[in-house]
């Protein structure tokens, strides 16, 4: 039986998993391919370091050519994470011949492109199941399963660690810091949790979703993206109030000639399907025209799922190598959809305000609202300090445009009876 041998950058939480996999279902996994899945080598920073899933001593190695130029490895796998050297050994493993997988979106997001063209005129396959969504198969659906299809929206929760603390501010209603804690205690945030409560991984996955669905490239930096560290127990307890829960989302829709492209947290109906994704699951929403909605739900991050897609890409790889072809999926990006610039796009508002309680203050924040032509759909006076003279006032509108709404909240500054814009966020039916 011919051998197919792999190599791994990269030995942490899911690398670690990874070779657990090929080690010990070697047997299995050979069996579907019809050739011998060996794993070869792994490239790690410490040789020496402790391990969850300890390889032999030999399979290790410091130098990144005992990976990207042994004869004896068809296949890399790259799990170091991060922008660099990640990048530069995937372009040496491509330009060395070999078949690459990736689990990495902020290199598939920024130049995915470019790496799937150069391992095109290299004759190898490029594969990044797990770059969205971790154990959850949606690339190779919309690449494949959904092709026929003209999709019209993406509406996704793409960050397991921002969806931990939104459920616990949600369901405990403790605040962001407290949350924020905890998904540190349980490892499921970094000790800087940056890229994901500010929405940066979910603007690097949503380019990734957005490219393949609309055929078109979008950058991250095109995406606009809001993070969550404003969010106020308060708004938790008023959205649930009015039918909604709190979700981080990643947007992308079509528009006539152009795509909307966001990331921010808004109220979602509590009888949709993505307002019940708690805790660390992922879910991803598919809206095409001729299979209507799907959901693809499942759990976002962690070793195991993650290993899982990513040996299925190894897999598919190796029978392509073992049946003496290469079967890659076209990434046709051959329309040039602008993004929409945020301000002009409409959807409906949820306004939380402090305000005098006075007379005429709902008059005046009428007229402001009125003259940037938004229409109010909901007016709810919460709590009330008679002590301060002080009063939360909650309104929900109908779709406006964000330009519109962000004059508005200029003008509420300047009134004397606001005292302060407390929560704006955007609505997604």
């Amino acid at each position: 039986m011919r051998e197919i041998g792999v190599g791994l950058l990269g030995l942490g939480v899911v690398g670690s998993e990874v070779a657990h996999v090929l080690l010990h279902r070697a047997t299995r996994l050979s069996e579907q391919v019809g050739a011998a899945v060996t794993l070869r080598r792994a490239l790690v920073r410490d040789v020496s370091k402790e391990r969850s899933h300890p390889l032999p001593p030999e399979m290790l190695t410091t130098n990144p050519d005992d990976v990207l130029a042994a004869d004896d490895i068809d296949i890399v796998v790259e799990l170091l994470g991060g922008e660099q050297p990640a990048l530069d050994l995937i372009r040496r493993a491509v330009s060395n011949g070999k078949h690459v997988v990736t689990a990495n979106k902020e290199i598939i997001a920024k130049a995915g492109y470019r790496l799937l063209s150069l391992a095109a005129q290299h004759g190898v396959d490029l594969r990044y199941e797990a770059s969205v969504g971790s154990g959850i198969p949606i690339i190779s659906p919309l690449q494949q399963d959904l092709a026929a299809n003209e999709i019209s929206a993406i509406r996704a929760i793409v960050n397991g660690t921002t969806n931990y603390i939104l459920s616990k501010m949600a369901h405990e209603g403790l605040d962001y810091a407290t949350a924020l804690r905890q998904a540190q205690d349980l490892g499921y945030a970094e000790p800087d949790p940056t890229n994901d409560t500010e929405g940066i991984d979910a603007a690097y996955k949503l380019a990734i979703l957005a490219s393949l669905a609309f055929h078109t490239p979008v950058r991250p930096s095109a995406i606009y993206r809001q993070g969550i560290s404003a969010l106020n127990p308060k708004d938790f307890t008023y959205a649930n109030e009015l039918g909604y829960a709190v979700k981080l989302l990643a947007i992308a829709k079509r528009q006539g000639e152009a795509l909307e492209a966001r990331v921010h947290p808004a109220l979602t109906p509590l009888d949709s399907q993505l307002a019940n994704v708690d805790g660390v699951y992922n879910a991803v929403q598919i809206e095409g025209d001729l299979v209507g909605t799907l959901v693809f739900f499942g759990r976002g991050a962690g070793g195991q799922p993650t290993s899982s897609t990513v040996v299925a890409d190894v897999l598919t790889i190796a029978r392509n190598i073992a049946n003496g072809g290469l079967i890659r999926p076209r990434i046709e990006l051959n329309r040039r959809i602008p993004v929409m610039p945020m301000l002009d796009v409409e959807t409906s508002y949820y306004f939380r305000l402090a305000v005098a309680d006075q007379p005429g203050v709902l008059a005046q924040i009428s007229r402001v609202l009125g003259e940037h032509r938004i229409s109010i759909s909901t007016v709810i006076q919460k709590e009330l300090d008679p002590a301060a003279q002080t009063a939360i006032i909650v309104i929900m509108t109908h779709p406006a445009s964000e330009r519109s709404v962000q004059a508005a909240v200029t003008e509420f500054t300047h009134l004397p009876l606001v005292q302060e814009v407390s929560a704006l966020i955007r609505v997604e039916r």
